[in-house]
């Protein structure tokens, strides 16, 4: 009985730890998508020229492209954050127009 016990609790505990794990991998790939670094937390400034009442941003993290799998695959993004040099890679699904 103690081992079915402890075999369920390791379950429910490898579970858990599971869902954390993508949990906290979503919340970092929603960071970087919205500009700000997961790591060092810096976020894209804003200027306001008043003399050409423009708004100008400043981005922190750039994105590029590193494979492109099609209409149907996923695109497997670089985030590379400017000021203190994080570079992570993720898979992103892709829902482009295929032109149909």
């Amino acid at each position: 009985m103690q081992t079915i016990i402890f075999l369920l609790l390791l379950f429910l505990i490898v579970i858990f730890s599971i869902l954390l794990f993508y949990k906290t991998k979503h919340k970092r790939v929603d960071r970087l998508n919205s500009g700000e670094c997961p790591s060092c937390g810096a976020k894209p400034r804003v200027f306001f020229d008043e003399n050409t009442q423009r708004t100008f941003k400043q981005d922190v993290i750039t994105t590029r492209v590193l494979k492109n799998h099609g209409c149907s695959g996923v695109n497997d993004i670089e985030y590379r954050c400017k000021v203190c040099g994080l570079k992570e890679v993720y898979s992103q699904s892709s829902f482009s127009n295929c032109g149909m």
